[in-house]
């Protein structure tokens, strides 16, 4: 049997590597189960490895690429009851931290008609979630709720979200302000900050206008408690300024500068908590604890992942462009079925 799916061989631009191809599908190993995708997640880590970033080692073998998604189990391998079987699911994790498949090898990823992988990588989908919605939970909702809560609660605290028209910053938005928190977003359009808005940010600041420090000085004249940092090598020094004396910084990735410069001492004046996330290196304890609440947030109507646009499998190549052109406001999905 074979199925359709999305690969690239070496690094480079989406257009030029990523291809269409038949490959064979994969069979469930033991403790593992065989996912019928029905939608992939784009993420900018996705698209990331795909160009190379960080000068990543070239792939042994072609590489199906995506870590989230989302469809129904299909079969199960051994040690795995049958009971799994037709149950609808979201992905994560799918590729493990090295980026090329856990298990079976890079097949793992989910931008195909089909994913093999163990079931600590899946989820139960509630009926009241779209597949593409539930594409759109893996890393931008684990970090996002664990950026939030893994120091504690934050009800009644002022949080800062660096980025709240991102895919993780939409989703702590919401986190944060449906746990009590006053939440402030900084944005780079109106267009974003009504996004932030509707996720239940009660301030947004562009960060192109004006004295952003200021801006917030006047909102939260002590500092904010906890800050969702999107990019640290840009705004460590923002921060700094603007963080309560005990406070949090949660910074889980820094796009700008891969080594960036510390204000040390301006932070240590603070007595700051700094805290750096990697989507793979999140205790499971702590992954157990987002998918019962973001599984709770999809029943209940309060977690709604944005998505800002859907690309079906063959313009995968589009998809990544449209992430990687910063366009997209809200979440990117590639439809693998038309059922997505």
């Amino acid at each position: 049997m074979t199925m359709q799916a999305a690969q690239y061989n070496t690094f480079g631009p989406a257009r030029e590597v990523l291809k269409i191809v038949d490959r064979p599908c994969p069979e469930p190993g033991r403790g593992e189960v065989l996912v019928r995708m029905a939608a992939s997640g784009v993420n900018p880590s996705d698209v990331k490895k795909r160009a190379g970033w960080g000068n990543m080692v070239t792939p042994p073998d072609p590489v199906i690429p995506h870590a989230d998604g989302a469809g129904v189990i299909d079969a199960v391998g051994t040690g795995v009851g049958q009971s799994w079987v037709g149950r609808r699911v979201w992905v994560f994790n799918a590729q493990g931290s090295a980026g090329y498949g856990i298990s079976g090898g890079p097949e793992a990823g989910t931008a195909a008609e089909y994913a093999a992988l163990p079931l600590s990588s899946i989820a139960h989908l509630p009926e009241a979630a779209s597949f593409a919605v539930g594409a759109c939970l893996g890393i931008p909702a684990i970090t996002a709720h664990y950026a939030v809560f893994s120091d504690g609660p934050v009800v009644r605290q002022t949080v800062l979200v660096q980025g709240g028209a991102g895919a993780v910053g939409t989703m702590a938005i919401q986190f944060a302000a449906n746990a009590g928190a006053t939440v402030i977003a900084t944005v780079s359009s109106e267009e974003k900050a009504d996004l932030a808005r509707s996720c239940g940010a009660s301030h947004c600041i562009d960060r192109h206008e004006g004295n952003v420090a200021e801006q917030i000085l006047e909102i939260a004249p002590d500092g904010v408690d906890h800050i969702i940092e999107v990019d640290f090598g840009a705004n460590a020094a923002l921060d700094a300024k603007i963080l309560k004396i005990g406070g949090r910084i949660a910074g889980y990735s820094s796009p700008s500068d891969r080594h960036p410069p510390m204000p040390y001492y301006e932070l240590q004046m603070r007595g700051a908590l700094i805290r750096l996330i990697s989507n793979v290196r999140i205790p499971a304890s702590s992954i157990d604890n987002a998918i019962e609440a973001i599984n709770c947030g999809l029943i209940e109507g309060t977690l709604n992942p944005p998505i800002a646009a859907e690309f079906g499998l063959s313009d995968i190549a589009a998809a990544h462009e449209f992430l990687e052109s910063g366009a997209s406001i809200g979440n990117t999905v590639v439809k693998v079925a038309e059922t997505a």
